[in-house]
């Protein structure tokens, strides 16, 4: 099941999103952290650069649960400018390890679409490193690659500079 999570849900289900993102870090994925890195440094993640914009209403936050336990996330991150209101940023699409090739990433993809059609946004852009497992998912559900920025940033578990992969798909309704 993929949900939405307001202010308080998001605030309730911090220790979970931490986890998840421990996981995902400690897993090699290269989502804006290195090594070394604790479950805590997650939790104040989420509660310092997520939660004030659930609360603002500046951000989307889905989690994807399998009964009660959240085994994923998505966040829509809407263009702020005046001349971007059509657009949205796909932000840290984490889903737990072992809950992997269950289609839930595909599944918060798919919710996260739907989301940014109800809110007016016709454009997504996303990045993932290159030639990661990500990228063919993303090009599965109809995102176009803009181009590779070479040596982006540090991956998670080695000092090595990776490069990422600029992504987008334009929205219909329908």
């Amino acid at each position: 099941m993929i949900e939405t999570l307001d202010a308080a849900a998001t605030e309730t289900a911090i220790p979970a999103l931490a986890r998840i993102l421990h996981a995902c870090v400690h897993g090699g994925a290269s989502v804006g952290f290195i090594l070394p890195f604790a479950e805590a440094d997650a939790a104040a993640w989420w509660r310092g650069a997520v939660l004030p914009g659930v609360v603002a209403g500046e951000r989307v936050l889905l989690a994807a649960r399998d009964g009660e336990r959240i085994i994923g996330t998505a966040q829509l991150v809407p263009a702020g400018m005046p001349n971007q209101t059509h657009r949205a940023d796909v932000s840290k699409v984490l889903v737990h390890p072992d809950a992997r090739r269950r289609g839930v990433a595909r599944a918060l993809m798919q919710r996260l679409e739907a989301v940014a059609l109800e809110r007016g946004r016709l454009l997504l852009v996303l990045d993932t490193v290159e030639n990661s497992p990500a990228q063919p998912l993303y090009a599965g559900l109809g995102y176009h690659l803009a181009g590779v920025i070479p040596q982006y940033a540090r991956a998670a578990l080695h000092p090595a500079l990776e490069p990422t992969a600029v992504m987008w798909k334009a929205l219909t309704a329908g």
